[in-house]
């Protein structure tokens, strides 16, 4: 067999035809991968529902899809809400939370979807928060207690040295429940408006 010529032209059709196989062979693993690994993911999700809300055979229905992508089910349990830190959400969300709420608003329970926060962190969020735990949050509703972190006035302990990945967190869990619920949450704060309408009016007692 002839040896083919190391020409420049040689070279750009053997690095072509390269990239075309391996183009075809990455595309057909896409295509055969991705049906299961939605599959996992559609699980994973309903299982996140089931635990949030404290019912492992409620059934999850379709969810209602807000513009920021927040998703909100709404089952006879209460309401599951998956949302994203809003000061984030631009950046593909620093936290991604599915929060459960019982029909009054009360934090049911959270789990932790997604994470790009810095490694470890993320995994202190899935349990910090949670019932007998340092910073636990359910049984609060965001439109009675304050979810902030004390440090900013809150009723919440931040993750020991993690005050900002504490700070995405809880907004994160306070946008679920202006999404669920209505009402208005400066993501900044952390507070409704309910909640800054009662403190003004104390500051006017006080004065």
């Amino acid at each position: 067999m002839k040896k083919l010529q190391s020409t420049w032209y040689n070279m750009v059709i053997v690095l072509t035809l390269i990239c075309a196989i391996a183009s075809g062979v990455l595309a057909y693993v896409n295509n055969k991968t991705q049906g299961p690994i939605n599959a996992i993911n559609q699980k994973n999700l309903e299982d996140g529902i089931r635990k949030v809300l404290g019912d492992d055979k409620v059934a999850i229905p379709e969810p209602e899809k807000l513009e920021d992508g927040t998703l909100i089910y709404r089952t006879e349990k209460g309401v599951a809400v998956q949302s994203v830190d809003p000061l984030n959400a631009s950046f593909g969300g620093g936290l991604t939370v599915l929060t459960g709420f019982d029909t009054d608003g009360n934090i049911k329970g959270y789990t932790i979807l997604k994470t790009a926060e810095t490694p470890g962190l993320g995994a202190k969020a899935d349990t910090w928060f949670q019932e007998g735990e340092r910073g636990c949050i359910i049984g609060m509703n965001p439109s009675k207690n304050k979810m902030a972190v004390t440090k900013d006035g809150g009723e919440v302990d931040a993750i020991t040295a993690s005050t900002i990945t504490s700070r995405a967190f809880l907004r994160a869990v306070n946008a679920a429940f202006h999404a669920a619920f209505g009402g208005d949450v400066d993501v900044c704060t952390n507070a409704s408006a309910q909640q800054k309408s009662d403190e003004g009016a104390t500051e006017q007692v006080n004065n």
